[in-house]
């Protein structure tokens, strides 16, 4: 009789890594320069993801790793917004007349631009690359200092039908932990200002597992989001990276995080809220929104700016990456004084072969509620799921996932263990990639 080794994910820590996408841009490396037009000639460009990546924050938080600088310089921005324009031409020229079903603006904090940069960017997406931006699902992310009047009438003319904010918290001395200046009266008057101009789908993201958050405080910011009845919640664990402002020490940080996300999740159930992954809840009366929708499995995403990331089936690609505040402001100079012919062209990224497209689909699909629907994997890649991944079935052994009909779905228990499950999945190669990167 064969023993069931025991789980692995009962005896580590639950909070590995936040698996958002695969693989990570850690495993990005150099790459022989492509041109876009050679790398797109083959991809379908019927319903391409559009998104736009601003850099600029009013503040660095500090659990912040993203590719985001604090900057109130208007010349900077306005030279910035420029190269994004210069960007865009060289990339629509690549790819000829694409048919865009979706488009994000994110960041970093796009309402950080003064509101005439903010306009001029929308003018990229729709005049420059033929977004039709009042026709598709919109969705642009947003903070509490600078979701002003004018900007979200901006953004709302233009089409917007998704708003997200960081609020992380509803109690200021939890907000303070972060080292973000914003207070509770402040956020709770934007997200008023929010609803009262009509946008559809609103939103929120909250972080547990902050300096002195206990189970009651973190209910309690739940509790207050409630009641602007947003259409989304995401709830996020806290992560100290590294060279990143905030530092924890606390040997029950696990334990406390694992507390909230339990509560969290029992209190957003208990309110109608539906589980879409580990982080995102979304009420489950709200009707989905018509027309192509971009799923969790799908490539095909165009990426602008100098921290975007695009993607296709066997290649991602973007400029190099840090989290460092100095190396960050020496790749955006280099983003905007480039010769426009750099832009044409791919010279870092990830090339994915087919074993990594298969891991991709399989990964990303599980981590959600959709599931791995081992029919729509076999017809992408004419092949079984369970043949080429052999170490699912340690998932429904370890009554971590349920085999339902030719669907492979988390469980209760795998769902909250997904920041576990997610990187015992990478292939060796990533893996490698990933511990061999230099953080800066």
């Amino acid at each position: 009789m064969t023993t069931l080794a025991p789980s692995p994910f009962l005896s580590q820590s639950p909070y590995q890594a936040y698996v958002y996408s695969y693989p990570h841009k850690t495993a990005y490396r150099p790459l022989a320069a492509r041109s876009l037009s050679e790398i797109w000639a083959t991809e379908n460009r019927d319903a391409l993801f559009l998104y736009i990546h601003i850099p600029f924050c009013e503040m660095r938080c500090g659990f912040c790793n993203l590719f985001t600088t604090v900057n109130h310089n208007d010349e900077v921005v306005n030279q910035y917004v420029r190269s994004v324009q210069r960007q865009a031409q060289q990339v629509k020229a690549a790819l000829g007349e694409p048919q865009f079903a979706r488009f994000a603006l994110g960041g970093g904090t796009p309402t950080q631009l003064p509101i005439a940069a903010l306009a001029a960017v929308l003018d990229v997406a729709e005049e420059t690359m033929g977004a039709n931006l009042v026709e598709i699902p919109m969705s642009v992310e947003v903070s509490p200092e600078t979701a002003t009047v004018e900007k979200l009438q901006l953004l709302r003319d233009r089409g917007t039908d998704r708003i997200s904010i960081g609020v992380q918290s509803f109690l200021d001395r939890e907000v303070l932990a972060t080292q973000r200046r914003q207070t509770s009266g402040q956020v709770q008057a934007t997200l008023l200002r929010i609803r009262e101009m009509g946008f559809p789908t609103l939103n929120l993201d909250l972080i547990y597992g902050l300096p002195g958050q206990t189970v009651d405080t973190w209910l309690h910011s739940i509790q207050t989001a409630l009641q602007f009845q947003p259409e989304e919640i995401y709830l996020y664990p806290l992560y100290v990276r590294p060279l990143t402002g905030l530092g924890l020490s606390d040997q029950q940080w696990d334990d406390r995080r694992l507390a909230c996300y339990r509560a969290g999740r029992d209190l957003l159930r208990s309110e109608g809220y539906t589980q879409v992954s580990m982080r995102m809840f979304r009420r489950s009366r709200e009707i989905k929104p018509s027309g192509p929708v971009y799923c969790c499995q799908a490539d095909g995403m165009v990426g602008l700016g100098c921290g975007a990331r695009s993607y296709t089936r066997s290649l991602h690609y973007s400029n190099d990456y840090a989290v460092n505040a100095k190396e960050i402001r020496s790749i955006i100079e280099h983003y905007m004084t480039c010769d426009e012919a750099v832009f044409a062209s791919a010279d870092y990224g990830f090339e994915l072969d087919r074993e990594e497209q298969q891991r991709r689909f399989m990964l990303l699909s599980l981590l959600s509620e959709e599931g791995l629907n081992c029919l729509a994997y076999c017809d992408r890649f004419g092949s079984d799921a369970l043949t080429d991944f052999p170490q699912l079935q340690h998932l429904i052994d370890w009554d971590l996932a349920d085999w339902q009909t030719n669907l492979l779905a988390l469980t209760e228990l795998g769902f909250e263990r997904s920041d576990a499950i997610g990187p015992w999945l990478f292939s060796d190669r990533v893996h490698a990639l990933m511990t061999q990167y230099t953080l800066k």
